[in-house]
């Protein structure tokens, strides 16, 4: 059984910790919108920090192999950063577009039926735009169309 000081650990790796409402607290307002913005910004500046250890590494490692096998090693090893890196720029504009939510007091709702999203939901995944219900429902049509 993990000691609470390992747990407060665990919590800090991930990056930060879970928001506590106080009672009678309104939903979305200024504390919790600046405790989501806090879990958007460190995300992003840890992508942006990524971003720069693969562009580092590959100006370092980048070599011309005279050897066939070794130069398609290498380029293989590069593509699959280069395809993380765009997955992550592509989330890095999400984060940028959840950034804007916030600011124009728009974060935390349900896109499709504008129930709340829930803390935990949005802690777990910060760019959700969905509550559970809405976006099952969408992964189920998704699954039907697609088959």
């Amino acid at each position: 059984m993990p000691t609470k000081a390992k747990a407060k650990s665990s919590q800090l790796i991930r990056g930060f910790e879970p928001y506590k409402e106080t009672k009678g607290e309104e939903y979305m307002g200024a504390p919790m919108r600046a405790h989501f913005t806090g879990i958007l910004n460190q995300w992003k500046l840890e992508l942006m920090q990524e971003v720069d250890r693969t562009v580092t590494h590959m100006k370092d490692e980048a070599a011309n192999f005279p050897d066939p096998a070794d130069r398609a090693s290498q380029e293989e090893e590069f593509s699959l950063e280069l395809r993380a890196r765009d997955r992550e720029r592509k989330l890095i504009k999400k984060i940028d577009q959840t950034m804007q939510l916030i600011e124009d007091n728009d974060y935390g709702w349900c896109e499709s039926c504008g129930v709340e999203i829930g803390i935990r939901r949005l802690e777990a995944r910060p760019t959700a735009t969905m509550c559970i219900d809405c976006k099952t429902l969408a992964e189920i049509k998704e699954k039907q169309v697609g088959s």
